[in-house]
């Protein structure tokens, strides 16, 4: 039984060691990662007139939770969630009996360059998706079982995966690829998790394909987000060891180590050694399927650095709506990292059980104890919040008084500097996409243009087109037509004067200028949720469902269990 546990204490362990910063009051703003006291709830948060649907459903799930409990204890309960069930998932995903082989199993999982990386761009919403993929396969084999209430398992792992498009996405791969199969009631059991997958992504699918780019994407983004080498090892090594991220700001020190490329063959060979345990627990198929969706998502995310590649993936993000999902193929490595881990925690069980075999058990032991170690001796400057990159800070005051006349005298609002990522003082300096459009109840502009080095990627949004020529022309915003208009102190371009003129003055504070357009009219609203609000209440249907489904066979299988007792006891 104490066995049994441990792998919940590594998880606890590795949540606690990792967001120990968090234990502090305030938010972590860093990259995407952008959480507020109250997050409003608008149709605009539902469905963007204009823009990319990448915050859906993630943004109007964040503000439906903020109504519930304040900004700063849902970041703390969903960051802590992710490191939690990454390692708890991927401890009771790998097929043995020993604690130490879950152990190592877990840290492989929840003490990665992956996880490193994408946390430090803030990307929380995929990281949810990474969290839940052990208990979705999980899910996947009990329903090849015919195990009872793996489905309803599978699908709120699922939902839960949905919250972003990303996500979504490895979701509804990962069901197309593990549950069809030679069962009885493989069919139903399919097509019922197939079709309710989709109807889970619905709400960014019907979003992305309404949008005024058709769901298309900027090709010139295929270079500028390809996998980066991290070291000696080259692009493709770093991908192999789960890191290669294309931002090089959010990659850990520890990754340009010398010895980072030969550990990560290491691992590779001692993943190799293990794929013959997997194949033996496993039931026949299944093992295969998750390698082929693992190469699948390590082929992916090489692609831009592959021969080719670049061209394929620059015709497939401008001509197919949704191909911009796989620009930044990286961030796909997901099915990959928990294969690896999976194996690498077998192919130490194996090589474990041989030294026991040919010196002693303690050596056996020893060389678990190293395996469940060396992500964290491979990856140290994750833990304590990345060294300190994760520590909370306080919005400034100015916030709350502008958030006030905003939601007093709605209107779509202009936040400058026009640039989508800003860098306050107050904030360590770390950048953070602009907080407006969550802290502001009123639909808020901001420039959509991705700077990656020198290249400009994304433009994707005409109104966002409008302020950037009428700035660049020194023309009034008073054009636009926006009621306000927002001026941060943050490091970017000066405002022109020239483009303040014909605006009130309506708060000046050390942080915040806030101007109203004296000309401004209402225009006409938005009178309903049109197809995107009816996609979000279907998916959100769905999840209910699912969670009463899951419930439902839950207390049945109790009820069967105590009306069964009396009966095994009068038979023993």
């Amino acid at each position: 039984m104490r066995g049994r546990l441990v792998p919940y204490g590594v998880a606890a362990a590795v949540a606690a060691v990792v967001l120990a910063p968090l234990a502090l009051p305030g938010y972590v703003l860093i990259y995407d990662m952008v959480f507020v006291p109250r997050q409003a709830l608008s149709w605009d948060v539902i469905a963007p007139a204009s823009a990319l649907p990448r915050a859906v459903p993630q943004d109007a799930v964040v503000a439906l939770a903020t109504q519930l409990m304040p900004g700063w204890l849902l970041q703390r309960l969903v960051l802590v969630a992710i490191l939690w069930f990454a390692a708890l998932g991927a401890a009771r995903l790998v097929p043995t009996t020993r604690t130490a082989v879950r152990v190592v199993a877990a840290l492989g999982y929840a003490w990665t360059p992956y996880l490193a990386e994408r946390l430090l761009l803030g990307q929380w919403g995929l990281l949810l998706a990474y969290a839940m993929l052990p208990w979705l396969v999980a899910a996947a084999l009990g329903v090849r079982a015919g195990r009872p209430g793996a489905l309803p398992g599978l699908l709120l792992a699922a939902a839960v995966s949905a919250i972003t498009p990303t996500g979504g996405l490895i979701a509804l791969v990962a069901v197309a690829v593990l549950v069809p199969g030679r069962y009885p009631g493989a069919a139903r059991r399919a097509g019922t998790a197939l079709a309710v997958t989709v109807l889970l992504n619905a709400p960014w699918l019907v979003a992305g394909l309404g949008s005024a780019t058709g769901g298309r994407s900027d090709p010139a983004g295929v270079p500028a987000f390809a996998a980066r080498a991290e070291n000696w090892g080259g692009s493709l090594v770093a991908l192999a060891g789960t890191g290669g991220i294309w931002n090089a700001l959010t990659v850990p020190a520890s990754r340009q180590a010398v010895f980072v490329p030969l550990a990560t063959g290491l691992l590779l060979l001692l993943a190799g050694y293990g794929l013959s345990l997997l194949r033996r627990r496993w039931p026949a198929g299944a093992p295969a399927r998750l390698l082929v969706l693992a190469a699948g998502s390590w082929l992916v995310a090489a692609l831009g650095v592959l021969p080719g590649g670049v061209a394929l993936l620059g015709w497939l993000v401008d001509t197919a709506p949704g191909g911009g999902l796989v620009r930044d193929g990286q961030k796909l490595l997901v099915p990959y990292a928990l294969a690896l881990a999976v194996a690498v925690a077998l192919g130490a069980e194996r090589l474990a059980d041989r030294l026991a075999t040919r010196f002693d058990r303690t050596t056996g032991t020893v060389l678990l104890v190293g395996a469940a170690m060396l992500p964290v001796a491979l990856l140290p400057d994750l833990a304590f919040g990345a060294l300190g990159r994760l520590t909370p800070v306080h919005y400034p005051a100015d916030w709350a008084v502008v958030a006030r006349q905003v939601a007093d005298r709605p209107g779509e609002v202009i936040s400058l500097p026009f640039q989508e990522y800003q860098r306050y003082a107050w904030n360590g300096g770390r950048v953070v996409i602009d907080p407006a459009p969550r802290l502001l109840s009123s639909p808020v502009l901001i420039d959509d243009t991705l700077w990656v080095g020198d290249v400009a990627v994304g433009k994707e949004d005409p109104r966002a087109a409008q302020v950037r020529d009428l700035l660049a022309a020194g023309r009034p915003l008073a054009a636009m037509g926006a009621r306000w208009v927002l001026v941060q102190r943050a490091s970017g371009p000066a405002v022109p004067v020239a483009s303040l003129v014909g605006l009130r003055l309506a708060h000046a504070g050390p942080e915040l200028t806030l101007y109203e357009n004296p000309s401004w009219t209402a225009p006409a609203g938005r009178d309903g949720p049109g197809p995107v609000g009816y996609a979000h209440l279907l998916a959100g249907t769905v999840v209910l469902a699912i969670g009463f489904s899951g419930t439902a066979q839950v207390l049945r299988r109790v009820v069967a269990s105590r009306h069964a007792s009396p009966a095994e006891g009068e038979g023993g």
